[in-house]
């Protein structure tokens, strides 16, 4: 209440100040109020995977990296596509749809089978070519 009775929806706060918050619209964040106020907020960019995918995730972003230690040809560059949109699917959701493993699958071992295919890249796309066989099953 008020100097004159009306209730009074800002008045004196506990601590002897005073104050209001009003909140609209939030999506994601932490708010605090008052003097001893604590807001945490904890945030992931991405799903959770299972063991499998978290491998295969490790192989792709290690052939990526082999990859790209090297001279591209078109070969690399195609292969590097397919690599990116699997890394990103895996990130995002936390797994692989079949249809993009099996064009991974393609990918990798028509890529093996070229001039473009590096020596030092050879094991990681074996890393891969195995993860993905043990996800499709």
């Amino acid at each position: 209440m008020n100097d004159t009775g009306q209730h009074d929806p800002v008045g004196p706060a506990r601590d002897g100040g005073s104050g209001s918050v009003n909140i609209g619209s939030m999506s994601g964040g932490s708010i605090a109020t008052g003097s001893h106020g604590s807001a945490i907020s904890v945030n992931r960019t991405g799903a959770e995977s299972d063991a499998r995918h978290e491998e295969l995730l490790r192989s792709v972003r290690e052939l990526r990296a082999a990859l790209t230690d090297r001279e591209h040809h078109a070969e690399d560059i195609a292969l590097d596509g397919e690599l990116a949109d699997v890394e990103a699917e895996i990130v995002r959701t936390g797994a692989v749809g079949q249809g993009r493993l099996v064009r991974l699958l393609t990918g990798v071992r028509g890529w093996l089978g070229t001039r473009a295919a590096a020596v030092g890249a050879v094991a990681s796309a074996t890393a891969v070519v195995q993860g993905v066989a043990q996800l499709l099953g």
